[in-house]
């Protein structure tokens, strides 16, 4: 048997209902779906999101349930820091409730150097560059009292490696995995989102540097596009064609042993739905074929 995947909720985010939602992922072969914390645009209440998600999830045999979000603790506000942890943790106790747990894709808010420019090709400008000393202990010190709480539940926290974070990429992401040092407490390795930024270690070394904290992975793909009037940039494309190269990504996580959960997604336009079955198929094919 592979390993499970699971499918990012971007690839349904056009008008679809919860329970369209599942249907397609059911339909499609995925064993999970990665949610939202909360839905943009839509007033609702927690327990009523969880309640929708888990009944659709059950009918349609989804086994794996993750959320995406977190807590913006990018402050100095010892006040604000604390309403978003109490937050969070009873987001997770309505979880506990109703859904099966395994990883959580966690965020520890924005983080950007508001005198620099804000655009594909400064991301590294900001995140982990711009970062004091007091962001890093203000983020380390949060997590572990999510940490604390979250010890009763079969659960697990993935940083997402994504621009505009202070876990922008694996090495930084790393960083403060190992000043919060606790079990339940990983990376998310989104090596798409590595692509935007320059001097990033090649693949397999941050696969390698990750290890086994590395709880769960999100796979989505670019092509380099050159020009000769400006600058190059980064086109979006399906899973299998772009140039990061996801049969030897899947190599290399076969090599560290790694146990968790395989992650796809697709943020570019058109018709998603048609790209979830698209890259759904080429990542079960490299999994097949490579026996993981």
């Amino acid at each position: 048997m592979s390993h499970p995947v699971i499918m990012h909720i971007n690839y349904c985010e056009q008008g679809q209902s919860i329970e369209e939602i599942c249907k397609i992922a059911s339909k499609i072969g995925f064993d999970g779906i990665e949610f939202r914390r909360k839905r943009t645009g839509v007033v609702e209440e927690p327990k009523d999101y969880i309640a929708e998600i888990a009944k659709y999830t059950k009918q349609y045999g989804i086994k794996y349930v993750l959320f995406g979000g977190g807590i913006n603790v990018m402050t100095q506000d010892k006040a604000v820091r604390e309403a978003e942890i109490a937050s969070y943790n009873e987001f997770l106790d309505l979880c506990s409730e109703k859904l099966p747990m395994s990883v959580n894709n966690i965020f520890t808010g924005g983080l950007t150097d508001k005198n620099q420019p804000m655009n594909d090709y400064s991301y590294g400008l900001h995140g982990s560059a711009c970062a004091e000393d007091w962001h890093w202990e203000a983020a380390a010190e949060s997590c572990q009292k999510v940490s604390e709480h979250a010890k009763q539940y079969p659960i697990k926290f993935a940083f997402e490696t994504h621009m505009n974070y202070i876990h922008d990429y694996a090495e930084s992401a790393m960083k403060l995995v190992k000043m919060i040092d606790r079990d339940n407490f990983g990376v998310n390795l989104d090596y798409g989102n590595s692509m935007f930024f320059k001097g990033i270690l090649p693949l397999d070394k941050a696969i390698e540097l990750c290890g086994d904290k590395l709880f769960y992975t999100h796979m989505k793909n670019y092509q380099p596009v050159t020009s000769r009037s400006g600058p190059s940039w980064l086109l979006p494309t399906s899973l299998g064609d772009g140039a990061t190269n996801h049969r030897q990504y899947v190599k290399c996580l076969k090599k560290i042993g790694f146990d968790g959960l395989i992650g796809i997604e697709a943020p570019r336009p058109g018709d998603r739905q048609w790209y979830a079955e698209c890259d759904y198929k080429y990542i079960k094919s490299v999994l097949d074929y490579l026996e993981f």
